[in-house]
């Protein structure tokens, strides 16, 4: 059992969040190798986080929500990391779709966003996303019908699939004229044309039920669609999609890690120290600190609350540094332990498997030292991603 950390202590105001988190660890702790053994999606934990009251809570307090904005959201899930990185991962999926809207509706005075967060309050709705298949660049064909558009697509990365409502999604309309357009809209996980492809048989993050959600000539209507906007070029709103989501995506790596940590100290100090554990051991907490301070910084891009081409260049170079570090702490972690971590009842091998995570999500380290490069000699980026 991995110990807390005295270098991840943090105070929190009682009944938050985050205390909620502390409290079902214990469970998440209990039930995460069996998940892990078996490639089953954690769907028991999502009962636990909807009984619990964290699926609502990054819906406004005005609207039925808990208010946490993105610092405490992101804390939650760091401290959920620990316990159940598979968790924590799928359900930073849903946090951020949370927190998108409720951003806007708190900064953009969006009134739109409104009914959905309300819904999630109220219903304790899970949202979707398939970062996979709905980035900058869009997929799927969204065919133009009276009324409405007739969607086909394939989603793949839709972590805990099983266990959502809606799919927070989008298709392309490519126009008579050349054009090629991303319509974004919700799709029910109920409708009949919406089906879960059990795909999900990977190295790491084995809980989290990443199937693949196929649309088969799927409805939606014209009053259906949230926004549009041309395919492949960054928009207002992806620019707050990036600086939003990526601060509670990648606490759940930094959870991984300190966890990871803990483990290797408690498994080294079992055996007598010499130079070669201190060595470790020192590197291993430096490389960490570095994890740490780079997603401090991605909270305070995202608290300037004025999401632009900018501050996706900050969350980004934070989103690289926090993978590098959190994966190399692991690396150190494991050495660190020496023998007894190769053993998968201590924990550090499905860790070291599940921070492997961090590299594919976007801006993946080409892209992103492109965006920065740009950035810094004054070229566009509306194309890099």
């Amino acid at each position: 059992m991995a110990e807390t950390s005295p270098i991840n202590a943090q105070a929190s105001p009682p009944g938050n969040a985050v205390d909620i988190a502390h409290s079902l660890s214990p469970t998440l702790v209990a039930r995460a190798a069996e998940f892990d053994a078996n490639d089953t999606f954690v769907a028991e934990n999502y009962q636990l986080l909807k009984t619990a009251g964290l699926v609502e809570a990054g819906v406004p307090r005005e609207l039925g929500g808990g208010g946490a904005e993105v610092a405490e959201l992101a804390e939650m899930l760091r401290v959920m990391a620990h316990a159940c990185s598979s968790t924590a991962l799928a359900f930073s999926m849903h946090t951020h779709q949370v927190a998108i809207p409720a951003w806007r509706w708190r900064h953009q005075k969006v009134a739109a966003v409104e009914p959905l967060l309300k819904r999630v309050a109220n219903e304790k709705l899970i949202l979707l996303s398939s970062g996979g298949s709905d980035w900058i660049g869009g997929s799927g064909d969204a065919i133009k019908v009276e009324g409405g558009y007739r969607i086909s697509a394939r989603k793949v990365f839709t972590s805990g699939a099983n266990a959502g409502d809606i799919l927070m999604t989008g298709a392309i309309h490519r126009a008579d004229d050349g054009t090629a357009n991303v319509v974004h809209f919700g799709a029910s996980m109920n409708a009949a044309e919406v089906k879960i492809i059990d795909t999900w048989k990977a190295l790491g993050m084995r809980g989290t039920g990443s199937n693949d959600v196929v649309l088969e000539d799927l409805f939606i209507p014209d009053a259906g669609i949230a926004f549009s906007r041309k395919a492949g070029e960054w928009h207002p709103v992806f620019q707050i999609i990036a600086t939003t989501a990526f601060p509670l995506i990648y606490a759940v790596y930094l959870g991984v890690a300190e966890s990871a940590r803990d483990i290797a100290i408690h498994l080294a100090k079992k055996k007598q120290p010499n130079e070669n554990t201190f060595n470790l051991a020192g590197r291993m907490d430096t490389t960490l600190r570095a994890a740490q301070l780079a997603h401090q910084w991605m909270v305070k891009i995202t608290q300037r609350n004025a999401p632009s081409a900018e501050t996706v260049n900050e969350i980004m170079i934070g989103r690289s540094l926090v993978a590098e570090h959190a994966i190399k702490t692991v690396e150190l972690a494991l050495e660190l332990a020496g023998g007894a971590g190769f053993y998968r009842s201590n924990g550090l091998e499905q860790r070291f498997r599940d921070v492997q995570g961090a590299r594919f999500h976007p801006l993946q380290q080409g892209p992103q030292a492109r965006y920065a490069g740009a950035m810094a000699l004054g070229q566009s980026v509306n194309t890099i991603f």
